[in-house]
């Protein structure tokens, strides 16, 4: 909590204890027709040897995702290693859990803390690193974007080989009530806080040689953008796109295996694993922490609108493959932040 004052503190606090009930809300609305004998059944009935092949492959997610990520911090710092970047990803997960998105600004203070200093001394005495935490941010952007193109891209491939099966949930369950919740108002205030946003872009370029603000604002959006630029610095840049179809190919084995674990949809194909993990992905990008009752709610509604299964049966399978990755998520995350401890002492 050191240097944030009073007033940020409690807006923090504001923000998650609405994005809480926002969690809460959305678990009881889902949970409220649960009967809990039938639940409690389902659960003892499935084949938790799947569940463990599910969360093997969350951590070989984990790792690839250190692997990609660390491909574009190289240029940047090419003393980061695998164990630092994977270690930063872990550790990010697990704040998640206390604030939604705040585990990206985690791992990227973790880098910046674990880069080298730059050479020689500087002038204000004030020692920097290498890659310095604008730069990281920059390539987190850069990293989740491309996670957003690859989910979209499926998305796609979906809707174009099988919109008889998924593609009138998506248009009438995720699409349309969006699209009835903006008005032609909304679009207009879009717009002018684009305007306002690169109208003070424009007047940071102007003053930043006059202005002591202007000039830090300059430096923080240049590193952002060496960030998002250093993928055009990779030495091996289809390792980048390699490590992200892995990435995409556990968390689908992850889906599909948890399907497996459960007797009711073992009769289900690799594409509607591929259909519940794109499903399942809508629910972890709503913030609240940790994905919960979002995520919850969002798969049993696919399964309950494309399969017909039965409302308890999606609440068990959409439980089983939420809570397995949470907790993969804090022991990966446990064990990171233990080995970092004991790596300094």
């Amino acid at each position: 909590m050191a240097g944030m004052n009073k007033k940020d503190f409690g807006t923090n606090i504001i923000k998650y204890l609405l994005s809480a009930a926002v969690a809460c809300f959305l678990l009881y609305f889902t949970f409220r027709g649960v009967k809990w004998d039938d639940f409690l059944t389902g659960l003892r009935s499935c084949r938790w040897g799947y569940i463990l092949i599910s969360m093997a492959a969350g951590i070989a997610a984990f790792w690839f995702r250190g692997l990609r990520w660390r491909e574009i911090l190289l240029p940047i710092d090419g003393s980061i290693s695998r164990r630092t970047t994977y270690n930063a990803i872990n550790i990010g997960y697990i704040a998640n859990f206390i604030f939604p998105r705040i585990g990206e600004f985690v791992r990227c203070g973790f880098i910046t803390k674990n880069s080298r200093p730059v050479t020689g001394i500087p002038e204000d005495g004030i020692v920097r690193k290498e890659a310095s935490y604008d730069k990281v941010l920059g390539t987190v952007v850069l990293e989740r974007s491309w996670d957003m193109v690859s989910m979209f891209l499926v998305l796609v491939l979906l809707l174009v080989f099988k919109w008889q099966e998924f593609g009138t949930f998506f248009m009438e369950k995720m699409w349309k009530p969006f699209e009835e919740n903006l008005n032609f108002s909304l679009w207009w205030l879009i717009a002018g806080l684009a305007v306002l946003i690169a109208a003070a872009f424009a007047l940071i370029y102007a003053t930043r040689n006059k202005s002591g603000f202007s000039r830090s604002a300059a430096n923080i959006c240049k590193g952002l953008l060496q960030g998002v630029f250093s993928c055009l610095k990779m030495k091996k840049k289809w390792k980048f796109f390699l490590y992200t179809l892995f990435i995409w190919m556990m968390y689908w084995a992850m889906s599909a295996a948890t399907m497996s674990a459960m007797p009711g949809l073992d009769g289900l194909g690799p594409v509607d694993a591929l259909f519940l993990m794109i499903a399942g992905s809508f629910g972890w990008l709503v913030p609240v922490p940790g994905g919960f009752g979002a995520f919850h709610f969002i798969v049993s509604l696919a399964l309950s609108t494309i399969y017909g299964v039965p409302f308890e049966m999606g609440i068990i399978f959409a439980t089983l493959s939420h809570e397995s990755q949470a907790i993969t998520m804090a022991v990966c995350g446990g064990v990171s932040y233990l080995d970092e401890m004991f790596r300094k002492n």
